[in-house]
């Protein structure tokens, strides 16, 4: 087995993890936002992705109302729980990132429609023969448990504690998995990019023509909360510290330190980044706080719901608009692959240990790679070369960018056995005319697919008979 072969190796990603974690429904720019939030203590589906169904960590809360069917499908009935247990999540998501929430009714309403589209496509599925095996089901799992650093059997107790029943969790992502391959198989044709599409794309993008991509807008914040029914003199207070936040960040104090001084939003990043995107999928407050921004302003201190936000504006591009230039990382590990001679545990133990010789000096990175390691990479010490983003799997590649040169990291485990991760050093490399080329085809495969998805689900939604019965509460 090559160097090469394990690159491909581990930068494969299959189907059905891609299919369980992507969020590929077509739903109001508020919704699709608070689809991407994680509440605190959730578990996570994938690195800043995650969909309603694998929405893990907490209970719905509240006692539960007597249930009743909401509406039919195709004779299939959705129930009053099933909107309501959606309904919470959202709200709860959209609140932790100051998006302002509409009336519960309205949100109802909305989220019943989503509802009523999923059932609509997975009876299509059905009806068409797609299927999805338990083993696919079982590698979604097993992915799920080792996103959230667990095995399996940790991960069912986890959900256990959370009041969530395991097979309702199978049960969503089989649907999940569902759903995403038969969009793929119905939309895949549609989507297909041309040579000439791409030029066009590239010859609009230099002269800043009506086609030419939006603007895209990337914040880091700093969320001082504000819990309920706080008094007035909590607020006073809370409103004070985020006011000293603000004033210290528009003095020039480095904004990822004053993160961790002053924020406590939940499941944000360690620097307080929220990411480069649109601006109608940030919320309406931020968007209107720093439209008018240079990069670098801050603005702030802002109320939601949440509390009180302090912003700055990182970075401010042209959406879709291929990178001159891409980042590289040049990597090296040790893997362990676990089984009937080797368990997980003892795997993690032996790299924990061959981490601690690297720290002190007793024992080489490289040597060690050559003598252990159980990927082709071995004979070269465990070089991975150079990687762009998207390379390796997820939970490889989110241990790798947590990184500086020369860092180990902690054992992780993911779905090729145990990994000891050691980054060597980072590049930024210009992209050749082919290079940037494919950028822009996926640039706009993504965009016909958003584009034919639409259409395919207003479709299948057409087609179905539904009957509405008594609202949802």
């Amino acid at each position: 087995m090559t160097k090469s072969s394990f690159t491909q190796h581990l930068c494969l990603r299959p189907s059905v993890v891609a299919a369980a974690l992507a969020l590929v429904l077509t739903v109001p720019a508020m919704l699709a936002q608070a689809q991407t939030l994680r509440p605190p203590g959730q578990l996570r589906a994938t690195p800043g992705l995650g969909t309603q169904s694998l929405a893990l960590g907490g209970r719905t809360g509240g006692q539960q109302q007597a249930d009743y069917i909401v509406a039919v499908v195709n004779s299939e009935p959705i129930t009053n729980n099933e909107v309501r247990a959606r309904l919470l999540r959202t709200e709860q998501q959209m609140l932790q990132q100051g998006a302002q929430v509409p009336p519960r009714n309205e949100l109802a309403r909305l989220l019943l429609e989503r509802i009523i589209v999923e059932r609509a496509q997975l009876q299509l599925a059905k009806e068409t023969g797609v299927q999805v095996s338990e083993s696919m089901v079982d590698d979604a799992v097993l992915n799920v448990a080792r996103q959230n650093q667990m095995s399996a059997d940790e991960l069912r107790r986890r959900l256990a504690a959370e009041g969530l029943v395991f097979s309702q969790f199978r049960a969503d992502l089989r649907n999940e998995i569902v759903l995403n391959r038969v969009r793929e198989r119905e939309l895949d044709a549609r989507a297909k990019v041309g040579e000439q599409e791409i030029d066009q794309f590239l010859r609009e993008q230099e002269s800043g023509g009506a086609g030419a991509p939006a603007l895209e807008i990337n914040l880091a914040q700093i969320l001082v909360a504000v819990p309920e029914n706080a008094s007035a003199e909590q607020l006073a207070s809370l409103q004070a510290k985020a006011q000293l936040a603000a004033e210290r960040a528009r003095s020039g104090t480095d904004f990822a330190e004053l993160v961790k001084e002053f924020s406590n939003a939940p499941g944000g990043s360690r620097d307080g980044q929220m990411g480069l995107r649109a601006p109608e999928r940030y919320p309406e407050l931020f968007v209107n706080a720093t439209q008018n921004l240079p990069v670098g302003g801050v603005a702030g201190p802002l109320r939601s719901g949440a509390g009180f936000h302090v912003l700055k504006v990182l970075e401010k591009k042209r959406a879709g608009a291929p990178a001159a230039t891409v980042a590289e990382t040049r990597a090296r590990h040790i893997l362990l692959r676990t089984g009937p001679q080797l368990s997980e545990a003892d795997a993690v133990a032996r790299l924990a240990d061959f981490k601690k010789r690297i720290a002190a000096g007793q024992a080489d990175f490289a040597a060690l790679a050559r003598e252990h390691s159980q990927d082709a990479s071995a004979k070269d010490g465990g070089d991975l070369g150079w990687a762009g983003a998207g390379m390796f799997v997820p939970e490889f590649e989110e241990r790798m960018n947590g990184l500086a040169p020369g860092q180990v990291a902690d054992p992780l485990v993911s779905r090729f056995g145990v990994h000891l991760i050691q980054v060597l050093e980072r590049r930024n490399t210009k992209l050749s005319t082919r290079e940037q080329r494919e950028v822009v085809r996926g640039l706009l495969r993504e965009k016909k697919f958003e584009e034919a998805y639409a259409a395919w689900a207003q479709e299948v939604r057409g087609r179905a008979y539904v009957e509405y019965r008594e609202p949802p509460q």
